[in-house]
């Protein structure tokens, strides 16, 4: 392995964002055709920003944003053989970094089980009185 660049960026290789999403769980057993999905995945977030080992990307986050006033950081991870080197840190500073950079400072996300100490690590605190909520339909 050698030096990890983490950056802002506007496209993705899509076999490595696939590669990444799967190994955290999160691509739906019969997902959609990876092009042009994963393509939309990078170029609706506000702040994109991948960790890359030479050409390979090993790690990701994204920020979501209306571009003004509120900012969600989501899809955190970074392969499994890169991790607990402050690889997952420094997407996150970077996320954070560029959200500021544009002027928004109320920045939250939901964090998975078992991640609250790393997040606490790099600045975030739990925000007592709120319930995160997700839409299950009817």
């Amino acid at each position: 392995m050698g030096k990890i660049d983490v950056r802002v960026i506007r496209r993705a290789p899509r076999g490595d964002l696939l590669r990444l999403y799967r190994e955290a769980g999160w691509y739906d057993p019969d997902p959609p055709p990876p092009g042009r999905y994963i393509d939309a995945i990078v170029d609706g977030s506000t702040c994109f920003v991948g960790a890359f080992d030479g050409g390979r990307m090993i790690g990701m986050g994204r920020g979501l944003s209306d571009g003004v006033s509120d900012a969600y950081i989501q899809d955190v991870t970074v392969l499994e053989g890169y991790r607990k080197r402050g690889v997952g840190a420094r997407i996150v500073s970077a996320i954070v970094r560029c959200l500021r950079a544009r002027g928004i400072d109320w920045i939250v996300l939901v964090a998975e089980p078992g991640s609250r100490a790393f997040y606490r690590g790099i600045g975030f605190r739990e925000m007592r009185g709120f319930v995160p909520m997700r839409w299950r339909g009817r």
